[in-house]
C-alpha cells in the first residue's frame, strides 16, 4: 500500500483553511492538516510553499482540432487576407504535396480590409495542396477548389470558397477524414499532454456528425487515461442516445447544434445581426428537441443541446417543456441535461435553466476575446447586446450549475485565464468571484458528468490535485489573477497534476 505525503505548502481546502499538507494513499487522499500533525509516508514531497488546489477539467473540448493547431497551422494572428496566405503558403512548403492544409484561427472582425482570401489565393498559396482554414468559431472555414465540390449545392456553400451551415460541415468531413490515423492520434497526445500541464484533469470532449467521425470519437477515448487526463465523451447526434452508449459516451449531447455561431452569424437570434440582413440559423425544432430528450430518457443518458443565439435557447426550452409535461419536471431535472455556449439570454430563458436543472457549460474566454464595446460582438450584435453576452454571473446568482471550458481550439486551454475572465467579464453585472469560478471550472465539470463527489480536496475523496507557484500571491486560498491597479495578474504555473493519485504532468 503505497502512500505519498504532500508538504510544507498550503492546501486549497475550506472546510480546514490551515491545512499545508495531504496524504494520498490508493488514489483517495487519506489524511490532510498542518505540517507539524502529518503521518508517516513511503514518499514525501516538499512543495515549497505551492499552492494546492483540485486539478481543473476543460467542459467543452475538441482534442484533434486543438492538437492540431497546437502542432499546426495557427492563423489567429493574422491582420490581413495577404497575412492568412503568406502563413498558408509557408506552411504548405514543409509538406508533401498531396498533404492537407489544416490550419485555424482567422477572425476577419480584427482586419482593417475584412477582405477574406478566396479559394483561387488559397490554391496558389498552398502550391495546389487542399486547404482548409477554420474560422475562430469553427462554424464556418476558408477552403481551396479541391474541397468546395463536397459542398456544392448545400445552405451556406459560397463559389469564393467560404462556406458556413452544412456546406461547412461537408467540407469539414472530406479535409479533417484525409488526415492519417497516425497524424490525429499523435495530435490527441498533443491535446492531453498540454491539458494536464495546465493542470487540467479531464476534459469533455464534444463530437457528433459536422464535428467529427466515429473513428476519431472512438479513438480519443482509446487514447486517454493512464499518465493522461481523462477524457469524457459527449456525441452530438440527433435521436442517437443508443448510437452514444454504444460510442462509449456519457452523453448525447455537447455539439449537437441548434444553431451556428456569431463569428459566422449562424447562431439563432431573435432580432437581426447588426452586419447582417439576417438571424441566423436555426437547426432544430421544438419536436426535435423533445424527441431527443425522451429518447435520451429511454436510454437513461444526459442530454443537451448547442445553442448560442437566444432564438435557439428558446426553441431549446420549448422542446424540454413539452418533455416534461410527459416525463414531469423532476425527471427532465434529475438527468441535469446540458446546454453548451448559452450565449444571448434573458430573463425568461435563464428561467428556464432553473426550472428544468440545465447545465449551462459556458466558455468565459469568449467575453475576453469578442465581448465588450469594441471587438466582434459588438460588430454583429452591437455594444447592447454584446455586454449582455454569456452571462454567466447572472446564471450563477440564481443557482444554475455552471461548467467551465475553453471549446479549444475556438480558445486556447487556458484554465486560469478562464477564471480570469468570469472575474473580469466587460460587464461587472455578470462577473463572478474567483471562488465560484474556479468551482465552475473545476468542480462544475465533475458535476456536469455526474461525479458529484470530485473536484474538492477533502477525506476520502480522489487525489486529484494541481500543485502551483503563484507569483502574484494567494488571497482567500486561491491565486491573486487581477493586481491591485485592477490590471492582469502574471497567471499560476503548474507544477504537477495528479489524477487519482497518478502524477499525469511534472514539471
Amino acid at each position: 500500500m503505497n502512500s505519498t505525503l504532500y508538504r510544507n505548502g498550503r492546501v486549497y481546502c475550506p472546510a480546514d483553511p490551515s491545512a499545508t499538507a495531504l496524504l494520498v494513499r490508493d488514489g483517495v487522499i487519506a489524511w490532510l492538516g498542518p505540517d507539524a500533525d502529518a503521518p508517516a509516508a513511503d514518499v514525501t514531497v516538499d512543495l515549497d510553499g505551492a499552492l494546492v488546489t483540485p486539478a481543473f477539467v476543460d467542459a467543452h473540448v475538441h482534442a484533434t482540432g486543438t492538437g492540431l493547431a497546437l502542432s499546426g497551422l495557427d492563423v489567429s494572428g493574422a491582420r490581413s487576407a495577404a497575412q492568412v496566405l503568406d502563413a498558408v503558403a509557408g506552411h504548405a512548403a514543409g509538406l508533401p504535396g498531396d498533404a492537407v492544409v489544416v490550419g485555424h484561427g482567422w477572425d476577419e472582425t480584427t482586419w482593417d480590409d475584412q477582405r477574406k482570401p478566396d479559394a483561387a489565393e488559397l490554391d496558389r498559396a498552398a502550391g495546389g495542396r487542399r486547404v482548409y482554414l477554420s474560422q475562430a468559431s469553427i462554424h464556418s472555414a476558408l477552403c481551396s477548389s479541391a474541397l468546395l465540390p463536397a459542398a456544392v449545392g448545400l445552405p451556406g456553400y459560397q463559389e469564393s470558397g467560404w462556406v458556413r451551415r452544412d456546406a461547412h460541415h461537408a467540407v469539414r468531413e472530406v479535409a479533417l477524414g484525409s488526415i492519417p490515423d497516425a497524424q490525429r492520434r499523435e495530435a490527441q497526445r498533443v491535446t492531453l499532454r498540454r491539458a494536464a500541464a495546465l493542470g487540467i484533469a479531464a476534459v469533455h470532449e464534444c463530437g457528433g456528425p459536422g464535428t467529427s467521425s466515429e473513428a476519431d470519437f472512438t479513438g480519443l477515448l482509446g487514447v486517454a487515461g493512464g499518465q493522461l487526463p481523462e477524457v469524457y465523451g459527449y456525441w452530438g447526434e440527433l435521436l442517437a442516445a443508443g448510437k452514444a452508449k454504444e460510442l462509449g459516451a456519457v452523453g448525447a449531447g455537447g455539439d449537437l447544434y441548434a444553431d451556428g455561431a456569431l463569428g459566422s452569424q449562424t447562431a439563432h437570434l431573435s432580432e437581426s445581426y447588426v452586419d447582417a440582413d439576417s438571424r441566423g440559423h436555426g437547426y432544430v425544432s421544438v419536436e426535435q428537441v423533445r424527441d431527443h430528450l425522451l429518447d435520451c430518457a429511454a436510454h437513461e443518458v444526459q442530454g443537451g443541446f448547442h445553442a448560442i443565439g437566444d432564438a435557439a435557447i428558446s426553441t431549446v426550452l420549448a422542446g424540454f417543456a413539452d418533455a416534461a409535461r410527459k416525463l414531469g419536471v423532476e425527471r427532465v431535472r434529475q438527468a441535469r441535461h446540458r446546454v453548451e455556449h448559452a450565449e444571448i439570454m434573458n430573463k425568461r430563458l435563464i428561467a428556464g435553466f432553473v426550472e428544468y436543472g440545465i447545465v449551462a457549460s459556458m466558455q468565459p474566454a469568449f467575453d475576453r476575446l469578442w465581448g465588450g464595446e469594441e471587438q466582434m460582438y459588438a460588430q454583429r450584435l452591437g455594444v447592447a447586446r454584446s455586454l449582455d453576452s454569456n452571462p454567466m454571473g447572472a446564471l450563477h446568482g440564481v443557482g444554475v450549475s455552471l461548467a467551465f471550458g475553453s471549446d479549444s481550439p475556438v480558445t486556447p486551454l487556458d484554465p486560469w485565464g478562464s477564471v480570469r475572465a468570469a472575474v473580469r467579464h466587460f460587464n461587472p453585472v455578470h462577473r463572478m468571484s474567483v471562488k465560484a469560478a474556479f468551482a465552475a471550472h473545476s468542480r462544475g465539470g465533475w458535476r456536469a458528468v455526474h461525479r458529484d463527489h470530485e473536484g474538492v480536496l477533502a477525506l476520502g475523496a480522489p487525489a486529484t490535485f494541481a500543485v502551483w507557484a503563484t507569483p502574484a500571491g494567494v488571497d482567500g486560498g486561491l491565486p491573486v489573477l487581477t493586481g491591485e491597479d485592477g490590471e492582469p495578474a502574471e497567471l499560476p504555473v503548474c507544477r504537477r497534476t495528479v489524477l487519482r493519485g497518478n502524477v499525469i504532468f511534472e514539471e
